[in-house]
């Protein structure tokens, strides 16, 4: 592999215009196609053969017309008159008219007057409703009106469209009358390219100024980073022509894609350096930075389009498409720093380390071998490598401990930050309607087996009385059926199947909802038998609830194949068996750190830097993938140094020191590179991209810092000359992938004329 990288870098350096030209072209095709066939994307969190879903299916059936639940684009807007008052006095009834008369003026609303019929007066409405759906409280205080947006889902509402709802809703607020609002139709998908980014970026610039103590060294990365995000992003938008894209999907790969974007191009970018101290060829440094650290980046990247690809396997399409797309990212990284890098490099040439903007003293021991803080760290950990083992097992394995209060869930408005008009409309809800108006059942009944109306009728009558009968039950009604309708507008006949409307006294996130959902599951069999029909249970709640039970029991399926083919990768990249061993236990550690340090932080509100609320439930299964990806690109990246110095003759204590002179600081540097870039999307007001970007930068400082600076050396230091060990019959059959570089050819090379290396590495001023 080596020497065909070798190859590859030197070829793109020499013919840089065409590999620029052709990365170009691709662009253009990439955004013409994306331009031409791209589709909506889509906030649907459904998992075929999943109880709620095969009940949704049912109510297709019977109800064609029926609007899927993560297609609802509603929004009630909470009215509240002060306490003692009712929405009745003035001046709260002509409040609300005029709130009902301006509403119809805001962005992306239909201009048909009648496609809101629940855009009405709270008093007027309730005298027709029966109490269970009342839109006013008992005591006349509080009350909801509802619209819906002109759009076919939630994905398509635009982030100003909700400023200017929220906007009306404050100016129409005063004098103790409250409008406040939630609902799927209040949220939106800010686009990727805001302060998060930024700040990370911003970040990343300062590090790698530092790091290069060049300019334009220190712009390479960013600007090839950029360049493959904006990439991904326009394939992630071309890929909606043939799939559903959660609308989620964009930032998560934007903070993937910059983060090792950034960090490809560094170790290649630092290694071409390192090799210009040794040649003046500058083709003959790049083919070898691309040969060794270029091998090390298509392993790294390789772990982690595993991690991420291998979300398929447990069959939910919203996960598959988020790492599909995430994975597509990270390749288009990898083929960034491989080819487009040297390319600029052969454009550039005598450029690359110009405008410097920092000194570099060189520091070198009696044997002229380069003396830094990576080898003061190595040392250190080499004089007491049990004491670093046991301080980082007992310290990560108790901030492990909060995951035994994990409680994961999809977020709803009733776990909003408390400051949100969302959170603040579920909270008078809450207390006006009680906690079950925001997170009821359906149950649907199919009737068709049953041919007389009188017996249909009264078997949806016993299932409602069932319904109705269960613990934790505010209310079970027969809210439809589909008889046709006359036109007069009253139902003509029974109908063959209906629909029942479950409001639990408990919210959505309760504990006691769940376990209604599953007495109601559990009883269909001897209602149906009882009645002759067909049921099933649907609604939002449920189906979260179940994609919730998905994710969890396809976790070890996907943690086995992972880890599994990543452990095979590692054989192959350091031909050992205990160090892809003690890299995957370390792995383990500080996956259950940082979703131990999750739960503290973001669910029971630890530090108070973030509001309690529920675990997102596909975060165990993704952060597990991500961070077993990344924790493996720093193992690569460091230790196949330290195999590298071990291969050319010296002993595993020599060999530790040695890969920590040459790749702790660009590995420190990649490190708090990703961290920045991760912690920059905790500003984002998106819960689920908030607590993600906590914790892939927790991730990262607990594995980057902590177990692969720290534990995997002082374990390697206890090893000695047995971490290297592979049996022999698997040495014969394993091929060999010479990730170190050791066929190629270092010395005797050519010195180009045009160039003065060492004038141009040298300090400033100097």
């Amino acid at each position: 592999m080596a020497r065909m990288l070798y190859r590859l870098g030197s070829t793109a350096f020499r013919r840089w215009p065409f590999f620029i030209a052709g990365w170009l072209l691709f662009a253009i095709l990439l955004g013409s196609v994306a331009a031409a066939f791209s589709k909506p994307m889509s906030d649907e969190f459904t998992i075929p053969g999943i109880p709620s879903e095969q009940a949704a299916d049912l109510q297709q059936e019977l109800f064609p017309e029926a609007e899927d639940a993560f297609d609802d684009a509603t929004v009630n807007v909470v009215v509240a008159a002060p306490e003692s008052h009712t929405l009745a006095e003035q001046p709260y009834a002509a409040a609300i008219a005029h709130l009902i008369a301006a509403i119809p003026s805001l962005p992306q609303m239909s201009d048909d007057p009648e496609a809101n019929p629940g855009l009405v007066d709270p008093n007027v409405a309730a005298a027709n409703a029966p109490p269970a759906f009342s839109p006013l409280s008992e005591d006349g205080r509080i009350g909801i009106l509802s619209f819906s947006w002109d759009v076919d889902s939630p994905a398509d509402i635009k982030p100003t469209t909700i400023e200017a709802a929220e906007e009306l809703f404050d100016e129409h607020s005063g004098d103790g009358f409250v409008v406040e609002a939630n609902g799927a139709g209040m949220q939106a998908m800010s686009p990727p390219g805001g302060a998060a980014e930024l700040i990370g970026i911003g970040i990343a610039l300062v590090v790698l100024l530092l790091t290069f103590g060049s300019a334009i060294a220190a712009g390479m990365p960013i600007i090839t980073a950029i360049f493959g995000v904006a990439l991904g992003m326009t394939g992630i938008t071309a890929m909606t022509a043939i799939t559903d894209v959660g609308s989620s999907t964009p930032m998560l790969a934007t903070m993937i894609g910059l983060a090792v974007g950034i960090d490809y191009t560094l170790f290649i970018l630092a290694r071409y350096r390192n090799e210009l101290h040794h040649t003046d060829d500058r083709r003959h440094a790049v083919g070898l930075a691309v040969g060794t650290a270029g091998s090390a980046v298509v392993f790294a990247g390789l772990t982690v389009l595993i991690a991420l690809s291998a979300l398929a396997i447990v069959r939910i399409p919203f996960l598959t498409a988020m790492g599909l797309a995430a994975a597509a990212t990270v390749l288009i990284a990898v083929l960034v720093a491989l080819t487009l890098l040297p390319a600029i490099l052969g454009m550039l040439k005598s450029w690359t380390f110009r405008g410097r903007v920092r000194k570099e003293r060189v520091k070198r021991d009696e044997q002229g071998l380069v003396l830094n803080n990576g080898v003061r760290w190595g040392w250190l950990v080499g004089r007491a490598p049990i004491a670093f083992v046991a301080v980082i097992v007992i310290g990560l394995g108790a901030l492990a401990i909060p995951i035994g209060q994990m409680y994961l869930a999809f977020p709803t408005d009733s776990t909003a930050p408390s400051d949100t008009t969302r959170r603040q409309a579920s909270d008078l809800m809450t207390e006006a309607f009680g906690p079950g108006r925001e997170g009821p059942l359906l149950v649907v009944v199919d009737g068709r087996d049953i041919a007389d109306d009188e017996q249909r009728q009264a078997a949806f009558d016993d299932v409602a009385a069932w319904a109705g009968g269960q613990d934790d039950v505010a209310n079970a009604q027969l809210v439809a059926t589909n008889a046709p309708v006359g036109q007069d507008g009253t139902p003509q006949g029974v109908g063959t199947g209906a629909m029942i409307q479950v409001t639990p006294e408990s919210g959505p996130d309760d504990e006691a909802t769940l376990d209604l959902l599953q007495a109601l599951r559990d009883g269909q069999g001897d209602i149906e038998e009882e009645t002759g029909t067909t049921t099933g249970v649907t609604g939002l709640t449920a189906i979260t609830t179940d994609v919730s039970d998905r994710l969890t029991g396809a976790l070890p399926l996907y943690l086995t194949v992972v880890v599994g083919l990543a452990f095979i990768l590692l054989m192959l990249v350091f031909r050992s068996i205990l160090v892809p061993l003690t890299a995957t236990l370390g792995f383990l550690l500080s996956v259950l750190a940082t979703l131990g340090a999750t739960v503290a932080v973001f669910q029971e509100g630890a530090l108070g830097i973030f509001e309690g609320q529920p675990i997102v439930s596909f975060m165990p299964i993704f952060l597990i993938g991500m961070v077993f990806g990344l924790a493996m690109d720093y193992q690569v990246f460091l230790v196949t140094r330290m195999r590298e110095a071990h291969v050319h003759g010296l002993s595993t204590r020599e060999a530790v020191v040695d890969g920590f002179r040459n790749s702790a600081r660009v590995v420190v540097a990649a490190a708090t590179i990703m961290i920045a870039v991760f912690a920059g999307f905790m500003l984002e007001d998106d819960a689920v991209v908030k607590s993600m970007g906590f914790a892939l930068a927790a991730s990262i400082l607990f594995d980057a810092f902590i177990v692969r600076m720290a534990l995997i050396p002082a374990v390697l230091y206890l090893l000695g000359e047995r971490a290297w060990w592979l049996p022999k019959w698997l040495d014969r059959i394993l091929p060999n992938v010479d990730v170190e570089g050791t066929s190629l050819e270092r010395d005797s090379v050519p010195v180009a004329q045009e160039t003065q290396v060492e004038k141009e590495l040298a300090p400033a001023g100097r």
